[in-house]
């Protein structure tokens, strides 16, 4: 029996470091991570998920993608037969956006986003903003990985400019119940995390991986019963 591939796509601008801590049982599946690449001039998102979705060289792979990568790998699945695919700390439509991304989307406020200071973490760490503050910019530190400012211009307006209003029904969608940048409030039928924010990615690590073995095996209708 051949394994079963599976795709990992990280969040905005991360690393494929992020899935240092995510093992699936080598008997079963085979994991392959993708990494973003600079997009080309005045490329929409369709095409950027097509150039993507061509890197893949596995019949019906599972596609699992974080945050943006959620969003991606949504549109990666409109040119690939993929098994199944799989959201974390993401959305399935931008229904599902909170208030101050759609304000964003309505006056355009996303341009203002000082895109320098991001790809300046070390400049801005030296500013006191509190242990928890300092904590979680480290993080960012060792997992952010494209500080290309064309490239953090582009993403930031594709999420919010993400145009899907249906939700793919065959998507599964798991989400912490402390997320703050897609609060769970907004979020319908998903498999719930407790405690997990939005980089549970990275500290929900052993839930993921006693779960997503069944998650990716169950069947549509085993699927939904979970949902």
């Amino acid at each position: 029996m051949s394994k079963i591939p599976v795709y990992l796509m990280p969040g905005l601008a991360a690393s494929t470091a992020i899935f240092e801590r995510i093992a699936l049982p080598t008997d079963t599946f085979e994991i392959h991570l993708l990494e973003w690449e600079i997009p080309m001039d005045n490329e929409s998102l369709t095409d950027y998920a097509k150039r993507i979705a061509d890197k893949i060289k596995h019949k019906n792979p599972v596609l699992i993608g974080v945050s943006f990568g959620g969003i991606l790998v949504q549109e990666m699945a409109k040119y690939i037969d993929a098994r199944k695919v799989i959201i974390i700390s993401s959305v399935r439509s931008n229904l599902e956006f909170p208030r101050r991304l759609k304000i964003a989307k309505t006056t355009k406020a996303y341009k203002l986003i000082p895109m320098n200071l991001i790809l300046n973490m070390e400049s801005l760490a030296k500013f006191s903003f509190g242990e928890k503050v300092n904590q979680r910019l480290k993080l960012y530190e060792k997992f952010l990985s494209v500080r290309d400012i064309r490239y953090l211009n582009w993403a930031v307006e594709q999420v919010v400019l993400w145009d899907r209003t249906v939700v793919d029904e065959n998507v599964i969608h798991i989400h912490g119940d402390m997320d703050d940048v897609f609060p769970i409030k907004n979020i319908k039928n998903c498999v719930v995390v407790k405690g997990g924010t939005h980089i549970m990615i990275l500290n929900k690590y052993k839930w993921l991986n006693e779960n997503l073995p069944s998650i990716i095996l169950e069947t549509k209708k085993e699927a939904n019963v979970l949902l």
